[in-house]
């Protein structure tokens, strides 16, 4: 999927990000940092990558989301020292080991490498679509949607929530989730005998119990009820294994 970065400048810049975002933005010392934004009420607007680059901080976003992120954070800058603009850059991704001045997935380990370079990257032949699905990695406009909450999608698991941070925009929702409420709906890894398709209603003892989201051959993501899962699944006439990803 395409990707827009922008550079984020100006002296309040972290201190800005971080009353927006769900992570912890000093930890751009240490690498990327994956992080997203919320309504009030907790729920998904955007998620992103935040990277060190000296005297500005990159923000690497899904392209279709980036003209609806740009005029929040506008909204938000009031009278902050804070400028925002395209960082005229193309993502470059890789497996194995981290070149000089790229950095490490922070998600997962399995993902490689991310790098931000003025030429576009040449052909990659890497199918990251199965992998993120094999790895349980959500993706925006299939799994993360304006409904999704982060702590259904795995975002502790992804590293991409701090609850020790204080506060931000979403954040008391998302800590009464964490802390006084056990999840029942959330991501799952689901697993067929043959393809499954995207959008497939997944049924258990003949209740709804859930929909088939991205797939990867007979690997699937899914958004299932937990709830409704002790007599067994089953989508499109076949029967399902799972595993949770919250």
């Amino acid at each position: 999927m395409s990707r827009e970065i922008l550079k984020i400048t100006g002296e309040d810049r972290e201190h800005f990000l971080q009353g927006l975002v769900s992570n912890d933005v000093t930890r751009l010392k240490h690498g990327l940092v994956y992080t997203a934004m919320l309504t009030p009420q907790g729920k998904y607007i955007a998620d992103f990558f935040l990277v060190p680059a000296g005297d500005a901080i990159l923000l690497d976003v899904d392209v279709r989301l980036a003209p609806m992120l740009i005029q929040r954070l506008t909204m938000y800058k009031l009278r902050s020292k804070v400028s925002l603009e395209p960082a005229g850059l193309c993502l470059h991704r890789g497996l194995g080991a981290v070149p000089e001045g790229a950095f490490a997935d922070p998600r997962h380990e399995a993902l490689g490498w991310r790098a931000y370079r003025e030429d576009p990257q040449g052909e990659d032949k890497t199918d990251w679509d199965a992998l993120r699905i094999a790895l349980g990695v959500p993706e925006t406009g299939t799994e993360l949607t304006p409904d999704s909450f982060i702590l259904e999608m795995g975002f502790e698991r992804l590293n991409g929530v701090d609850f020790k941070k204080g506060c931000y925009v979403g954040q008391e929702v998302t800590a009464r989730m964490k802390h006084k409420t056990e999840l029942r709906k959330g991501l799952a890894r689901i697993e067929g005998e043959v393809p499954l398709t995207e959008g497939a209603e997944i049924i258990s003892g003949g209740k709804a119990a859930g929909t088939v989201l991205s797939v990867a051959g007979t690997t699937a993501l899914a958004y299932l009820r937990f709830d409704r899962t002790e007599a067994g699944l089953e989508a499109e006439g076949q029967s399902l294994s799972f595993e949770r990803l919250d």
